[in-house]
């Protein structure tokens, strides 16, 4: 159990159980995301992950006060050392399956970790992080009258039977296979959202977060641009599973925050799930191909057994999106590798 205390950080101080100030919205003048106009106390669930990371430096840069949860299973203090110093972000370890007593206007919920090779490593512990850590979440936000959003993911579809993936698929997920503590674990913490706004009216939104790459990606967290990339740049075979003609669609991480924070403040009558993405679908092997033209790398494609229940087509319907918070992706695949492509360069050269 982890107590915050007012007395810890002036973002605390004085604020009583639900009494945030009341918050005015305008739509920001450059890049067309939300402004958060009033400082908002916001907490963010693993904010030390690879998204978690970049939705703090965005809050921060609207004048939010952040205070950033995480536990380092997969997240990392580097990831947020930019920000140790900014008086406005307080950075705590805490594991979300534990009660988490602070005072918050927002809670993002990003606590999972999201690659198969780090949530089927310990797999019922993935499923408590899901479904203990969305009930103490919604706990929290229901105590201290806080809005609250839960990133959960494209995986709730499964291996799809309709494409693209629009929000009304209900799915066609294995719900005893390797990647089910993921998946079902994820549309167990969409089952609690939706009946805490049922009975007790809580205010949430939720997200269905699509492949998403970029800087701050885990090197070894087995996903196939991080993958991709770190075979490129060692000069290792790249993996490539199945035929290479399973496809996936790559939103970069700056467009899913700028999605994340407008889906946050929408009105109250706005819950969700809507679908965030990038509706571009690329094969595998097309992906590949790319990765060893901007690396200029000489690896070579050598092919392996495709993994259980990996989707054959993965690719999002936006239509809510953009209807409802005006949004839409802008960064094309090739600009996003090559901030990728540079990120992971550094990391590897200074290892």
């Amino acid at each position: 159990m982890t107590i915050v205390t007012r007395a810890r950080r002036v973002i605390w101080r004085g604020v009583g159980p639900g009494r945030g100030p009341a918050i005015k919205v305008v739509k920001a003048e450059s890049r067309g995301v939300w402004s958060l106009m009033h400082m908002q106390r916001i907490l963010v669930t693993g904010g030390a992950g690879f998204v978690g990371s970049h939705l703090c430096d965005r809050l921060l840069a609207s004048g939010a006060e952040v205070l950033c949860v995480d536990n380092y299973y997969t997240g990392s203090r580097l990831n947020v050392a930019q920000n140790l110093s900014n008086p406005r972000f307080e950075l705590l370890r805490h594991d979300v399956t534990m009660p988490l007593y602070v005072e918050v206007d927002q809670i993002y919920n990003l606590a999972c970790p999201a690659s198969p090779v780090h949530y089927q490593f310990d797999p019922v512990q993935t499923t408590k992080t899901s479904v203990h850590g969305a009930i103490n979440m919604l706990g929290l936000a229901k105590r201290v009258k806080a809005k609250i959003l839960q990133a959960s993911t494209s995986e709730v579809y499964g291996d799809p039977t309709i494409h693209p993936q629009v929000e009304s698929y209900w799915g066609n997920v294995n719900p005893i296979g390797l990647r089910s503590c993921y998946d079902e674990g994820k549309r167990c913490a969409e089952t609690l959202f939706f009946d805490y706004w049922r009975q007790h009216k809580l205010r949430i939104k939720v997200a269905r977060i699509f492949n998403t790459y970029g800087p701050r990606m885990h090197p070894n967290d087995g996903r196939v641009v991080s993958n991709f990339i770190v075979q490129a740049l060692k000069g290792e075979d790249i993996t490539l599973y199945g035929d290479g003609n399973q496809t996936r669609s790559f939103c970069y991480v700056d467009d899913l925050v700028d999605g994340l924070i407008r889906l946050m403040n929408t009105g109250d009558e706005v819950t969700g799930p809507i679908n965030l993405g990038n509706p571009v679908e690329f094969t595998m092997k097309q992906l590949a191909e790319l990765v060893l033209e901007l690396t200029g790398s000489s690896s070579t494609i050598v092919h392996r057994p495709l993994p259980s229940d990996d989707p054959r087509q993965r690719q999002p319907d936006i239509t809510l999106a953009k209807q409802v918070l005006d949004w839409t992706p802008t960064a094309p695949l090739k600009v996003g590798l090559m901030k990728t492509i540079e990120y992971f360069d550094g990391l590897l050269k200074a290892a």
